[in-house]
């Protein structure tokens, strides 16, 4: 659905040789793959799976069937995630703060592992890993906390990963670390695009990243305000930060109306 759609409908018509598709929702995966397998007229292979990405086992069995039905991918995007808008005393252990970090911290990293090694053993092929992390792993956003804790997990693993690979060698397999404000996806229904910082299409966002993943772009800020907030940030005494951040541009209020998708 959403956002993951898209990326698949932008591979198909850009003629890959195959898609492949994970989701724990088998209704919405079923309907996904029907609409791009008409879409691909038999030009692209649409492989979906059904898996649970919060669950390490999962991820290691559907891996080894992607390796075996359809072979090793030259592109991984890491696009999952879920958010719960509340302050952290309000969030259950079990339910909310371990799904949370399994789902938008661990999974990326399980599935990158998964998919790595081949990637690396071929220098003459271009490889990519594209991580969605997001504007609240570098900015810290009220009743976000587990949430920003999780994609600032992405941001720090990522950008190693690249660092990593680039070091040893690997330079045909680039790493892009994504991190957009809010996207009208439905996920953070309710929030509120803090000043100059308006509520991006899901299309546009994806066009965006589909562009810095063909480039091999080590990071993308969506929008400016992002990385210009970033660097204020760095410049002003935290207290200081605290009343541009929270009265001028508003970034610790964006969240008050928060609902999310229902």
């Amino acid at each position: 659905m959403g956002m993951g759609r898209l990326y698949a409908e932008r591979a198909v018509a850009e003629g890959a040789r195959a898609v492949i598709l994970w989701d724990r929702d088998a209704a919405s995966l079923s309907s996904t793959a029907a609409i791009l397998t008409e879409r691909a007229g038999g030009a692209t292979q649409i492989a979906p799976y059904v898996v649970d990405i919060s669950d390490l086992g999962a991820i290691a069995q559907t891996a080894q069937r992607v390796r075996t039905e359809v072979g090793n991918p030259d592109i991984v995007i890491n696009n999952a995630g879920i958010v719960r808008g509340s302050f952290f005393w309000e969030h259950d252990n079990g339910d909310d703060t371990r799904a949370t970090m399994q789902v938008n911290a661990l999974a990326p990293m399980y599935i990158t592992r998964e998919f790595l090694p081949a990637m690396m053993r071929n220098p003459y092929r271009e490889s990519r890993i594209v991580n969605i992390a997001s504007a609240a792993g570098m900015l810290s956003t009220p009743r976000m906390s587990v949430y920003a804790a999780s994609k600032a997990a992405v941001i720090a693993w990522s950008d190693s990963l690249r660092l990593e690979l680039q070091q040893q060698g690997f330079d045909h397999v680039r790493v892009s670390t994504i991190a957009p404000s809010y996207i009208s996806t439905g996920m953070f229904d309710g929030a509120r695009g803090p000043l100059f910082t308006p509520i991006m299409t899901p299309e546009y966002v994806v066009d965006r990243v589909w562009r810095a993943m063909l480039a091999g772009s080590p990071q993308l800020l969506m929008p400016w305000t992002v990385g210009f907030s970033k660097k204020v940030r760095g410049v002003l005494p935290l207290a200081a930060w605290d009343v541009v951040a929270g009265r001028v541009f508003g970034v610790y209020r964006s969240m008050d109306t928060f609902v999310g998708r229902r």
